[in-house]
């Protein structure tokens, strides 16, 4: 068991928080304390009621998420957010929500992870966003419908794509999660191959008319891997158990 103002100050310092404007609702960092103590670490995607309750079955413990409790903004502690919030408590279960830090972290961020998995080369970041470089580009060499069967087989489902760019690929650009609408930008910078995880309707007709081939995973699906790989290198630096609660949206 480690004290959990030793676990946040590790996280505060690896990621960078404080360094790093995200959108409000976000509130990265420790969104819930509990007594003070971690003896286990629950990863999962979204602090929503079913994945607190889920986590709380196990008992104590410190749940990391990618999208927190307060995505929605203010709102009164009532019905649903009521019951998270008593749930969790109950239990003695922390909640620690990171976005952005954690989607460009440059080891444990999803962009990296899920280049990393694809198999990307010379990976660096790309594309500027409110100061903020928010992507990864790197080579990658191979068709296009390889390049589909391998981030179905990664991402462990249907990937829907666009594909009005070249057949042969040799570079990509990832930003994980919802950032189809910055297809247009992508284009501008050159990259022709964009993976992302969702976008709006308007950005599929866009990306045709900009010939690009563009990849939506699953905001869900390409944002697995930091949540995961941050409660993995806190179980080994401190020495504490960790699981996955996988909740996906479909999305």
């Amino acid at each position: 068991m480690v004290a959990l103002n030793e676990v946040i100050a590790f996280l505060e310092t690896e990621l960078k928080t404080s360094l790093i404007t995200d959108y409000q609702g976000s509130m990265n960092g420790l969104q819930l304390t509990n007594s003070g103590k971690v003896p286990r670490v629950v990863a999962a995607v979204d602090a929503s009621l079913p994945v607190v309750k889920a986590a709380a079955e196990g008992g104590a413990g410190l749940l990391i998420v990618h999208h927190g409790m307060f995505w929605q903004g203010a709102r009164p502690i009532t019905g649903a957010f009521y019951q998270k919030i008593k749930v969790a408590m109950d239990a003695g279960l922390a909640i620690y929500s990171s976005h952005l830090p954690l989607d460009i972290h440059p080891v444990f961020g999803n962009n990296i992870l899920l280049a990393n998995a694809i198999g990307v080369e010379n990976a660096e970041p790309f594309l500027d966003h409110n100061r903020l470089t928010i992507g990864i580009r790197g080579t990658w060499n191979g068709t296009r419908s390889e390049l589909l069967g391998k981030l179905q087989s990664v991402l462990n489902g249907t990937v829907h794509h666009c594909p009005a760019g070249p057949e042969k690929i040799s570079s990509v650009g990832i930003i994980t999660g919802g950032a189809g609408s910055e297809v247009a930008k992508v284009a501008a910078v050159g990259v022709s191959t964009f993976i992302t995880g969702e976008g709006p309707h308007w950005s599929f007709p866009l990306a045709e008319e900009l010939g690009m081939n563009v990849f939506y995973g699953g905001h869900y699906a390409t944002e697995t891997f930091g949540v995961k790989a941050l409660s993995e290198m806190i179980s080994d630096k401190f020495s504490i158990p960790w699981e996955f609660i996988d909740h996906p949206t479909g999305l």
